[in-house]
Protein backbone atom coordinates (compact mmCIF):
# COMPACT_ATOMS: atom_id res chain seq x y z
CA UNK A 1 0.00 0.00 0.00
CA UNK A 2 1.06 3.48 -0.13
CA UNK A 3 1.44 3.70 3.45
CA UNK A 4 3.84 0.88 3.83
CA UNK A 5 5.52 1.89 0.72
CA UNK A 6 6.09 5.58 2.27
CA UNK A 7 7.20 3.96 5.66
CA UNK A 8 9.59 1.31 4.02
CA UNK A 9 11.23 4.29 2.06
CA UNK A 10 11.63 6.63 5.28
CA UNK A 11 12.81 3.59 7.08
CA UNK A 12 15.33 2.98 4.38
CA UNK A 13 16.46 6.60 4.25
CA UNK A 14 16.79 7.45 7.60
CA UNK A 15 18.49 4.18 8.59
CA UNK A 16 21.29 4.62 6.04
CA UNK A 17 21.50 8.51 7.57
CA UNK A 18 21.42 6.56 11.42
CA UNK A 19 24.64 4.34 10.37
CA UNK A 20 26.31 7.86 8.79
CA UNK A 21 25.30 9.74 11.79
CA UNK A 22 26.53 7.16 14.59
CA UNK A 23 29.18 8.44 17.07
CA UNK A 24 31.95 6.09 18.24
CA UNK A 25 29.32 5.32 21.03
CA UNK A 26 27.28 2.71 20.02
CA UNK A 27 23.73 3.53 19.70
CA UNK A 28 23.99 7.66 20.16
CA UNK A 29 23.34 9.88 17.55
CA UNK A 30 24.67 13.29 17.44
CA UNK A 31 22.07 16.14 17.45
CA UNK A 32 22.97 17.63 14.31
CA UNK A 33 22.41 14.08 12.80
CA UNK A 34 19.28 13.26 14.37
CA UNK A 35 18.10 17.01 12.53
CA UNK A 36 19.58 16.07 9.81
CA UNK A 37 17.31 12.80 9.87
CA UNK A 38 13.89 14.75 10.43
CA UNK A 39 14.88 17.36 8.13
CA UNK A 40 14.93 14.82 5.30
CA UNK A 41 11.45 13.87 6.28
CA UNK A 42 9.58 17.06 5.80
CA UNK A 43 8.97 17.71 1.99
CA UNK A 44 8.17 14.14 1.50
CA UNK A 45 5.44 14.80 3.93
CA UNK A 46 4.76 18.31 2.33
CA UNK A 47 3.68 16.52 -0.67
CA UNK A 48 1.82 14.12 1.30
CA UNK A 49 -0.18 16.54 2.77
CA UNK A 50 -1.26 17.77 -0.63
CA UNK A 51 -1.91 14.75 -1.48
CA UNK A 52 -4.54 14.23 0.91
CA UNK A 53 -5.81 17.85 0.55
CA UNK A 54 -6.30 17.50 -2.88
CA UNK A 55 -8.35 13.86 -2.45
CA UNK A 56 -5.71 11.34 -3.93
CA UNK A 57 -5.02 10.19 -0.35
CA UNK A 58 -8.20 9.11 2.15
CA UNK A 59 -8.38 10.09 5.36
CA UNK A 60 -7.38 6.81 7.23
CA UNK A 61 -4.05 6.70 4.75
CA UNK A 62 -3.42 10.11 5.70
CA UNK A 63 -4.00 9.38 9.48
CA UNK A 64 -1.22 6.24 8.87
CA UNK A 65 1.46 8.09 7.87
CA UNK A 66 0.79 11.41 9.47
CA UNK A 67 0.18 10.75 13.38
CA UNK A 68 3.71 9.48 13.39
CA UNK A 69 4.77 13.06 12.41
CA UNK A 70 3.06 14.20 15.35
CA UNK A 71 -0.12 15.38 13.18
CA UNK A 72 -3.66 15.42 12.57
CA UNK A 73 -5.85 16.36 9.84
CA UNK A 74 -8.89 18.15 11.68
CA UNK A 75 -12.76 17.28 11.27
CA UNK A 76 -12.69 20.33 8.26
CA UNK A 77 -10.36 18.13 5.93
CA UNK A 78 -8.32 21.17 5.28
CA UNK A 79 -6.70 22.08 8.64
CA UNK A 80 -3.99 20.24 10.90
CA UNK A 81 -3.29 20.09 14.43
CA UNK A 82 0.77 19.75 15.74
CA UNK A 83 1.39 18.22 18.80
CA UNK A 84 4.76 19.06 20.62
CA UNK A 85 6.98 16.69 22.80
CA UNK A 86 7.20 18.11 25.93
CA UNK A 87 9.14 15.08 28.19
CA UNK A 88 7.83 14.95 31.88
CA UNK A 89 5.22 17.78 30.95
CA UNK A 90 8.75 20.43 31.50
CA UNK A 91 7.59 23.40 29.11
CA UNK A 92 10.99 25.67 29.45
CA UNK A 93 10.54 29.58 28.54
CA UNK A 94 12.38 28.77 25.48
CA UNK A 95 9.66 26.69 24.29
CA UNK A 96 6.98 28.50 25.61
CA UNK A 97 8.44 31.25 23.40
CA UNK A 98 8.62 29.58 20.58
CA UNK A 99 5.10 27.71 20.71
CA UNK A 100 3.26 31.55 21.63
CA UNK A 101 5.02 32.79 18.65
CA UNK A 102 3.84 29.84 16.40
CA UNK A 103 0.29 30.77 17.41
CA UNK A 104 0.51 34.49 17.43
CA UNK A 105 1.77 33.67 13.90
CA UNK A 106 -0.54 31.73 12.47
CA UNK A 107 -3.17 33.39 14.25
CA UNK A 108 -4.17 30.93 16.84
CA UNK A 109 -6.38 31.92 19.28
CA UNK A 110 -5.76 28.94 22.05
CA UNK A 111 -3.13 26.62 22.47
CA UNK A 112 -4.61 23.20 23.81
CA UNK A 113 -2.91 21.81 27.00
CA UNK A 114 -2.94 17.57 26.94
CA UNK A 115 -3.83 14.93 29.00
CA UNK A 116 -0.47 13.80 27.92
CA UNK A 117 1.50 16.91 29.61
CA UNK A 118 1.89 17.98 25.56
CA UNK A 119 0.85 21.21 23.90
CA UNK A 120 -1.27 21.54 20.73
CA UNK A 121 -1.68 23.89 17.87
CA UNK A 122 -5.08 23.23 16.14
CA UNK A 123 -6.59 25.31 12.78
CA UNK A 124 -2.98 25.14 10.99
CA UNK A 125 -2.40 24.51 7.16
CA UNK A 126 -0.17 21.96 5.73
CA UNK A 127 2.37 24.31 4.70
CA UNK A 128 2.44 26.08 8.19
CA UNK A 129 3.03 22.72 10.00
CA UNK A 130 6.10 21.90 7.58
CA UNK A 131 7.44 25.48 8.51
CA UNK A 132 6.55 24.75 12.42
CA UNK A 133 8.66 21.17 11.97
CA UNK A 134 11.85 22.83 10.51
CA UNK A 135 11.82 25.71 12.89
CA UNK A 136 11.35 23.39 16.01
CA UNK A 137 13.99 21.24 14.80
CA UNK A 138 16.25 24.30 14.17
CA UNK A 139 15.38 25.35 18.10
CA UNK A 140 15.19 21.70 19.49
CA UNK A 141 11.31 21.56 19.98
CA UNK A 142 10.20 18.75 18.46
CA UNK A 143 6.76 17.14 16.92
CA UNK A 144 8.17 13.95 15.54
CA UNK A 145 6.38 10.82 17.12
CA UNK A 146 3.86 12.82 19.34
CA UNK A 147 1.02 10.74 17.88
CA UNK A 148 0.94 7.02 15.49
CA UNK A 149 2.54 4.14 16.43
CA UNK A 150 5.44 5.36 18.34
CA UNK A 151 6.79 6.12 22.03
CA UNK A 152 4.61 8.65 23.24
CA UNK A 153 5.43 12.01 25.19
CA UNK A 154 6.70 10.43 28.55
CA UNK A 155 4.50 11.72 31.91
CA UNK A 156 5.55 12.61 35.01
CA UNK A 157 3.90 13.96 38.30
CA UNK A 158 3.88 17.73 37.50
CA UNK A 159 5.54 18.86 41.03
CA UNK A 160 8.00 16.18 40.88
CA UNK A 161 11.20 18.29 42.58
CA UNK A 162 9.14 20.71 44.83
CA UNK A 163 6.52 18.57 46.20
CA UNK A 164 6.43 17.91 49.95
CA UNK A 165 5.44 14.59 50.19
CA UNK A 166 7.63 13.32 46.79
CA UNK A 167 9.78 10.02 47.77
CA UNK A 168 12.31 11.41 45.46
CA UNK A 169 12.31 13.78 41.84
CA UNK A 170 11.97 11.95 39.28
CA UNK A 171 11.92 14.34 36.50
CA UNK A 172 15.61 13.80 35.68
CA UNK A 173 14.85 9.97 34.62
CA UNK A 174 11.59 10.75 32.86
CA UNK A 175 13.43 13.70 30.73
CA UNK A 176 16.44 10.93 30.25
CA UNK A 177 13.60 8.30 28.98
CA UNK A 178 12.31 11.16 26.77
CA UNK A 179 15.82 12.00 24.91
CA UNK A 180 16.22 8.17 24.59
CA UNK A 181 12.82 8.08 22.54
CA UNK A 182 13.41 11.03 20.21
CA UNK A 183 17.40 9.93 19.61
CA UNK A 184 15.75 7.46 17.55
CA UNK A 185 11.93 8.10 17.30
CA UNK A 186 12.35 7.77 13.32
CA UNK A 187 13.37 3.92 13.82
CA UNK A 188 10.35 2.61 15.15
CA UNK A 189 7.74 0.47 13.95
CA UNK A 190 5.68 -0.43 16.41
CA UNK A 191 1.89 -2.44 16.59
CA UNK A 192 0.44 0.61 18.01
CA UNK A 193 1.34 3.83 20.76
CA UNK A 194 3.40 2.72 23.54
CA UNK A 195 3.23 5.01 26.85
CA UNK A 196 5.94 5.37 29.58
CA UNK A 197 5.09 7.01 33.19
CA UNK A 198 7.02 8.18 35.90
CA UNK A 199 5.35 8.85 39.29
CA UNK A 200 6.98 10.12 42.49
CA UNK A 201 4.73 9.25 45.26
CA UNK A 202 1.32 7.71 45.51
CA UNK A 203 -0.81 10.25 44.53
CA UNK A 204 0.00 8.73 41.06
CA UNK A 205 -0.44 11.80 39.02
CA UNK A 206 1.62 10.19 35.94
CA UNK A 207 -0.92 7.23 35.70
CA UNK A 208 1.83 4.55 36.41
CA UNK A 209 -0.82 1.98 37.30
CA UNK A 210 -3.07 2.32 34.21
CA UNK A 211 -0.02 2.76 31.46
CA UNK A 212 1.74 0.71 29.24
CA UNK A 213 5.08 0.97 31.32
CA UNK A 214 5.20 2.80 34.37
CA UNK A 215 7.70 3.93 37.48
CA UNK A 216 7.08 4.58 40.74
CA UNK A 217 9.75 6.09 43.09
CA UNK A 218 10.34 3.95 46.25
CA UNK A 219 13.06 4.05 49.28
CA UNK A 220 14.07 0.71 50.93
CA UNK A 221 16.86 1.22 53.31
CA UNK A 222 17.48 4.49 52.27
CA UNK A 223 18.10 3.68 48.85
CA UNK A 224 16.14 5.11 45.90
CA UNK A 225 14.52 2.79 43.66
CA UNK A 226 11.58 2.24 41.46
CA UNK A 227 9.14 0.36 41.27
CA UNK A 228 7.75 -1.39 37.79
CA UNK A 229 4.21 -1.06 36.07
CA UNK A 230 3.30 -3.10 33.31
CA UNK A 231 0.43 -3.92 30.70
CA UNK A 232 -2.06 -1.20 31.89
CA UNK A 233 -3.87 1.68 29.27
CA UNK A 234 -6.87 3.33 28.50
CA UNK A 235 -9.70 2.83 25.63
CA UNK A 236 -11.71 0.45 24.83
CA UNK A 237 -11.03 -2.46 26.82
CA UNK A 238 -9.20 -0.06 29.67
CA UNK A 239 -6.62 -2.69 32.17
CA UNK A 240 -4.45 -1.77 34.87
CA UNK A 241 -1.19 -2.07 34.99
CA UNK A 242 0.50 -5.03 37.00
CA UNK A 243 3.22 -5.13 39.49
CA UNK A 244 6.73 -6.69 38.03
CA UNK A 245 7.18 -7.36 41.38
CA UNK A 246 10.72 -6.14 41.63
CA UNK A 247 12.56 -2.92 42.81
CA UNK A 248 15.02 -1.84 40.19
CA UNK A 249 17.91 0.70 40.34
CA UNK A 250 17.02 4.54 38.78
CA UNK A 251 20.10 4.08 36.58
CA UNK A 252 18.87 0.58 34.92
CA UNK A 253 15.43 2.42 33.55
CA UNK A 254 16.56 2.17 29.85
CA UNK A 255 16.55 -1.80 29.86
CA UNK A 256 13.48 -2.04 30.71
CA UNK A 257 12.21 0.73 28.12
CA UNK A 258 13.73 -1.46 25.56
CA UNK A 259 12.82 -5.15 27.37
CA UNK A 260 9.05 -4.10 26.74
CA UNK A 261 10.06 -1.95 23.65
CA UNK A 262 11.30 -5.54 21.80
CA UNK A 263 8.54 -7.26 23.44
CA UNK A 264 5.61 -4.95 21.90
CA UNK A 265 7.91 -5.01 18.53
CA UNK A 266 7.70 -9.49 18.75
CA UNK A 267 4.35 -10.47 20.54
CA UNK A 268 2.23 -7.30 19.48
CA UNK A 269 -1.12 -7.65 16.53
CA UNK A 270 0.16 -5.91 13.64
CA UNK A 271 -3.02 -7.31 11.90
CA UNK A 272 -5.86 -6.11 14.28
CA UNK A 273 -5.05 -2.36 15.24
CA UNK A 274 -8.36 -2.62 18.01
CA UNK A 275 -6.28 -5.22 19.72
CA UNK A 276 -2.53 -4.13 18.99
CA UNK A 277 -2.12 -2.74 22.72
CA UNK A 278 0.14 -3.90 24.93
CA UNK A 279 -2.06 -4.51 27.36
CA UNK A 280 -3.89 -7.44 24.90
CA UNK A 281 -0.68 -9.41 25.07
CA UNK A 282 -1.03 -9.35 28.66
CA UNK A 283 -4.83 -10.49 28.66
CA UNK A 284 -3.63 -13.46 26.21
CA UNK A 285 -0.62 -14.21 27.91
CA UNK A 286 -2.24 -14.04 31.72
CA UNK A 287 -0.06 -12.17 34.23
CA UNK A 288 2.20 -14.52 35.59
CA UNK A 289 3.61 -15.47 31.84
CA UNK A 290 3.56 -12.13 30.82
CA UNK A 291 6.18 -10.86 33.37
CA UNK A 292 8.19 -14.32 32.68
CA UNK A 293 8.50 -13.23 29.37
CA UNK A 294 9.04 -9.73 30.16
CA UNK A 295 12.04 -10.81 32.66
CA UNK A 296 13.35 -12.59 29.24
CA UNK A 297 13.30 -9.60 27.03
CA UNK A 298 15.29 -8.14 29.99
CA UNK A 299 17.91 -10.15 30.42
CA UNK A 300 18.65 -10.49 26.46
CA UNK A 301 18.69 -6.47 26.57
CA UNK A 302 20.99 -6.36 29.43
CA UNK A 303 23.67 -8.86 27.50
CA UNK A 304 23.24 -6.91 24.20
CA UNK A 305 24.77 -3.76 26.10
CA UNK A 306 25.08 -0.99 28.34
CA UNK A 307 22.18 1.04 28.72
CA UNK A 308 22.56 2.61 32.29
CA UNK A 309 22.36 6.38 32.47
CA UNK A 310 23.63 8.83 34.81
CA UNK A 311 21.60 11.75 35.52
CA UNK A 312 21.93 15.11 37.54
CA UNK A 313 18.96 15.97 40.14
CA UNK A 314 18.45 19.85 40.02
CA UNK A 315 19.21 21.69 43.70
CA UNK A 316 16.50 23.79 44.17
CA UNK A 317 18.18 26.46 46.40
CA UNK A 318 16.50 30.07 45.46
CA UNK A 319 15.80 32.56 48.70
CA UNK A 320 12.37 31.97 49.85
CA UNK A 321 10.08 34.16 51.31
CA UNK A 322 6.77 33.06 53.17
CA UNK A 323 3.34 34.58 52.35
CA UNK A 324 0.14 34.26 54.62
CA UNK A 325 -2.01 34.14 51.42
CA UNK A 326 -4.52 31.65 51.23
CA UNK A 327 -5.66 30.44 48.25
CA UNK A 328 -7.10 27.11 46.77
CA UNK A 329 -4.77 27.69 43.49
CA UNK A 330 -1.15 28.03 46.08
CA UNK A 331 0.60 25.25 46.87
CA UNK A 332 3.96 25.45 48.68
CA UNK A 333 6.69 23.74 48.05
CA UNK A 334 9.06 21.93 50.20
CA UNK A 335 11.48 24.31 49.64
CA UNK A 336 10.89 27.10 52.40
CA UNK A 337 9.30 30.13 51.18
CA UNK A 338 8.86 28.90 47.50
CA UNK A 339 5.21 28.06 45.82
CA UNK A 340 3.82 26.63 42.85
CA UNK A 341 0.47 28.41 41.23
CA UNK A 342 -1.53 26.38 39.79
CA UNK A 343 -3.60 27.53 36.68
CA UNK A 344 -6.25 25.43 34.70
CA UNK A 345 -7.51 26.78 31.40
CA UNK A 346 -11.54 25.80 30.56
CA UNK A 347 -11.20 22.50 28.67
CA UNK A 348 -7.22 22.67 28.69
CA UNK A 349 -7.59 25.90 26.56
CA UNK A 350 -4.57 28.15 26.94
CA UNK A 351 -5.80 31.28 25.32
CA UNK A 352 -2.77 32.12 23.46
CA UNK A 353 -2.63 35.97 24.71
CA UNK A 354 -2.77 34.80 27.83
CA UNK A 355 0.40 32.67 27.33
CA UNK A 356 1.76 35.46 26.57
CA UNK A 357 1.48 37.64 29.82
CA UNK A 358 2.73 34.50 31.93
CA UNK A 359 5.90 34.42 29.69
CA UNK A 360 6.43 38.10 30.01
CA UNK A 361 6.00 38.32 33.42
CA UNK A 362 8.14 34.97 34.59
CA UNK A 363 11.14 35.92 32.40
CA UNK A 364 12.76 38.19 34.78
CA UNK A 365 11.94 36.11 37.94
CA UNK A 366 14.71 33.82 39.06
CA UNK A 367 14.43 30.35 37.98
CA UNK A 368 10.62 30.17 37.81
CA UNK A 369 9.95 26.95 35.88
CA UNK A 370 6.63 25.78 34.34
CA UNK A 371 5.35 22.29 34.44
CA UNK A 372 2.09 20.98 32.06
CA UNK A 373 -0.34 18.00 34.19
CA UNK A 374 -2.10 15.40 33.18
CA UNK A 375 -5.15 17.08 33.86
CA UNK A 376 -4.73 19.73 30.95
CA UNK A 377 -3.89 22.72 33.40
CA UNK A 378 -0.21 23.70 34.06
CA UNK A 379 1.96 25.22 37.81
CA UNK A 380 4.32 27.88 37.66
CA UNK A 381 6.87 26.63 40.51
CA UNK A 382 9.16 28.06 42.26
CA UNK A 383 8.19 31.16 43.23
CA UNK A 384 8.67 33.38 46.28
CA UNK A 385 6.15 34.57 48.33
CA UNK A 386 5.83 37.66 46.18
CA UNK A 387 5.95 36.26 42.92
CA UNK A 388 3.51 33.69 44.16
CA UNK A 389 0.89 36.67 44.75
CA UNK A 390 1.93 38.59 41.94
CA UNK A 391 1.03 35.45 39.71
CA UNK A 392 -2.19 34.78 41.53
CA UNK A 393 -3.15 38.20 40.47
CA UNK A 394 -2.20 38.14 37.25
CA UNK A 395 -4.32 34.72 36.53
CA UNK A 396 -7.10 34.54 38.42
CA UNK A 397 -9.41 35.43 35.05
CA UNK A 398 -7.47 32.44 33.05
CA UNK A 399 -8.88 29.61 34.39
CA UNK A 400 -11.27 27.60 37.18
CA UNK A 401 -11.36 27.96 40.89
CA UNK A 402 -13.20 25.35 41.56
CA UNK A 403 -13.04 21.37 41.18
CA UNK A 404 -15.69 21.35 38.73
CA UNK A 405 -14.02 24.29 36.87
CA UNK A 406 -10.65 22.04 36.76
CA UNK A 407 -12.56 19.39 34.71
CA UNK A 408 -10.85 17.79 31.67
CA UNK A 409 -11.99 17.22 28.46
CA UNK A 410 -11.03 16.45 24.96
CA UNK A 411 -10.94 18.91 21.80
CA UNK A 412 -13.61 16.94 20.33
CA UNK A 413 -16.42 18.25 17.44
CA UNK A 414 -15.78 20.24 15.58
CA UNK A 415 -12.30 19.93 15.45
CA UNK A 416 -11.37 16.67 15.76
CA UNK A 417 -11.64 14.21 12.55
CA UNK A 418 -12.20 11.23 15.45
CA UNK A 419 -15.25 13.13 17.53
CA UNK A 420 -18.51 12.23 17.86
CA UNK A 421 -19.72 14.87 20.11
CA UNK A 422 -18.74 18.55 20.72
CA UNK A 423 -17.34 17.92 24.37
CA UNK A 424 -15.97 21.46 24.57
CA UNK A 425 -19.14 22.76 24.29
CA UNK A 426 -20.76 20.31 26.91
CA UNK A 427 -18.02 21.23 29.64
CA UNK A 428 -19.00 25.05 28.89
CA UNK A 429 -22.70 24.11 28.55
CA UNK A 430 -22.13 22.74 32.64
CA UNK A 431 -20.37 25.73 33.90
CA UNK A 432 -22.77 27.93 32.44
CA UNK A 433 -25.55 25.79 33.73
CA UNK A 434 -24.32 26.21 37.08
CA UNK A 435 -23.53 30.15 36.74
CA UNK A 436 -27.43 30.94 35.86
CA UNK A 437 -28.17 28.89 39.17
CA UNK A 438 -25.69 31.20 40.93
CA UNK A 439 -24.35 27.92 42.32
CA UNK A 440 -20.98 28.67 43.30
CA UNK A 441 -19.57 26.35 45.98
CA UNK A 442 -16.74 23.41 44.96
CA UNK A 443 -19.13 19.73 45.75
CA UNK A 444 -18.52 18.03 42.36
CA UNK A 445 -15.55 16.56 41.34
CA UNK A 446 -13.64 17.49 38.43
CA UNK A 447 -15.59 15.79 35.65
CA UNK A 448 -13.68 13.86 32.85
CA UNK A 449 -15.47 14.30 29.18
CA UNK A 450 -14.24 12.47 26.25
CA UNK A 451 -15.99 13.14 22.69
CA UNK A 452 -15.94 9.53 21.48
CA UNK A 453 -15.11 5.94 22.20
CA UNK A 454 -11.36 7.12 22.44
CA UNK A 455 -10.43 7.98 26.20
CA UNK A 456 -8.51 11.15 25.80
CA UNK A 457 -9.92 12.67 28.42
CA UNK A 458 -9.16 9.24 30.83
CA UNK A 459 -12.77 9.19 31.71
CA UNK A 460 -12.19 5.72 32.63
CA UNK A 461 -10.04 6.66 35.89
CA UNK A 462 -12.02 9.57 37.00
CA UNK A 463 -14.71 10.17 39.61
CA UNK A 464 -17.52 11.15 36.93
CA UNK A 465 -16.58 10.19 33.41
CA UNK A 466 -18.52 10.86 30.23
CA UNK A 467 -17.94 8.99 26.95
CA UNK A 468 -19.82 10.54 23.78
CA UNK A 469 -21.45 8.54 21.30
CA UNK A 470 -24.86 8.26 19.47
CA UNK A 471 -27.78 6.35 19.97
CA UNK A 472 -30.62 5.16 18.69
CA UNK A 473 -34.20 6.30 20.90
CA UNK A 474 -37.76 5.84 18.97
CA UNK A 475 -36.04 5.98 15.44
CA UNK A 476 -34.21 9.14 16.09
CA UNK A 477 -30.30 9.08 16.19
CA UNK A 478 -29.64 11.54 19.43
CA UNK A 479 -26.22 12.04 20.90
CA UNK A 480 -25.53 10.84 24.40
CA UNK A 481 -22.71 10.47 26.81
CA UNK A 482 -21.83 7.13 28.48
CA UNK A 483 -21.95 8.07 32.06
CA UNK A 484 -18.89 6.44 34.09
CA UNK A 485 -18.81 6.42 37.75
CA UNK A 486 -16.36 5.52 40.93
CA UNK A 487 -13.15 5.51 38.60
CA UNK A 488 -10.04 6.12 41.28
CA UNK A 489 -6.41 7.04 40.75
CA UNK A 490 -3.29 6.56 43.37
CA UNK A 491 -1.17 3.58 44.18
CA UNK A 492 -3.13 0.65 46.12
CA UNK A 493 -6.65 2.50 45.58
CA UNK A 494 -6.77 2.92 41.11
CA UNK A 495 -9.63 1.41 40.02
CA UNK A 496 -11.63 1.49 37.34
CA UNK A 497 -15.04 3.42 36.93
CA UNK A 498 -18.49 1.55 36.58
CA UNK A 499 -20.56 2.22 33.65
CA UNK A 500 -24.22 3.37 34.29
CA UNK A 501 -26.02 4.19 31.07
CA UNK A 502 -26.35 7.06 28.59
CA UNK A 503 -27.48 10.31 29.12
CA UNK A 504 -28.96 12.98 26.39
CA UNK A 505 -26.19 15.26 25.62
CA UNK A 506 -28.77 18.10 26.47
CA UNK A 507 -29.37 16.86 29.78
CA UNK A 508 -25.79 16.42 31.17
CA UNK A 509 -25.95 19.90 32.93
CA UNK A 510 -29.69 19.19 34.75
CA UNK A 511 -27.67 15.64 35.86
CA UNK A 512 -24.74 17.12 37.53
CA UNK A 513 -26.69 19.70 38.76
CA UNK A 514 -28.91 18.08 40.86
CA UNK A 515 -26.65 15.87 42.09
CA UNK A 516 -24.29 18.70 43.56
CA UNK A 517 -27.81 20.31 44.75
CA UNK A 518 -28.35 16.58 46.75
CA UNK A 519 -25.01 16.74 48.04
CA UNK A 520 -24.84 19.90 49.16
CA UNK A 521 -28.47 19.97 50.86
CA UNK A 522 -26.78 17.01 53.17
CA UNK A 523 -24.22 19.38 54.89
CA UNK A 524 -21.20 16.41 53.89
CA UNK A 525 -18.68 16.43 50.98
CA UNK A 526 -18.94 14.76 47.38
CA UNK A 527 -17.26 11.73 48.81
CA UNK A 528 -18.91 11.19 52.16
CA UNK A 529 -22.22 11.58 50.61
CA UNK A 530 -21.40 8.86 47.85
CA UNK A 531 -20.72 6.39 50.65
CA UNK A 532 -23.59 7.15 52.45
CA UNK A 533 -26.38 7.93 49.89
CA UNK A 534 -25.81 4.83 47.52
CA UNK A 535 -29.45 4.59 46.53
CA UNK A 536 -30.36 8.01 46.41
CA UNK A 537 -27.13 8.64 43.79
CA UNK A 538 -29.13 5.68 41.65
CA UNK A 539 -32.19 7.36 41.82
CA UNK A 540 -30.91 10.48 40.46
CA UNK A 541 -29.28 8.45 37.91
CA UNK A 542 -32.09 6.30 36.87
CA UNK A 543 -34.24 9.56 36.16
CA UNK A 544 -31.80 10.46 33.23
CA UNK A 545 -30.71 7.35 32.28
CA UNK A 546 -32.31 6.18 28.57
Amino acid sequence: SIIENMYYTYWLKTSILYLKGCCNMKGMIQMNNLNEILFSEIEEFRALGNKFLSGELSKMDFKGASGGMGVYAERSGKTFMARFRMPAGIASIKDLKLIYDFANRYKVESIHITTRQAMQLHGITIDEVCNIMKEGINKELYIRGSGGNYPRNVSASPLSGVEKNEVFDISPYATAVGKHFLNKIYTYKLPRKFKVAFSSNDKDESHVTATDLGFLAVIENEIQYFKVYLGGGMGNNSRLSVSSGQLIKPEDILYHVEALTELFINEGDYVNKGKARIRYIKERMGDEKFIKCYNSYLEKVKAEGNLKIKVETKVYDKSGIETSVKNIRLISQKQMGLYSVYVHPMGGQLKTENLKLIIDKIEDMDDVEIRLTMSEGLYIRNLNGEEAQTLLDLTVGMGGNTSLEYSTCCIGVPTCQMGILESQSTLNEILSYFKEKNFTKDILPPVHISGCTNSCSVHEIGTIGFRGKKKNIQNELINVFELHFGGELGIGRTKLSKIYGDIKQVEVPNFLFELASAVDNSSKNFATWMKQNINEFNKIVSKYIV
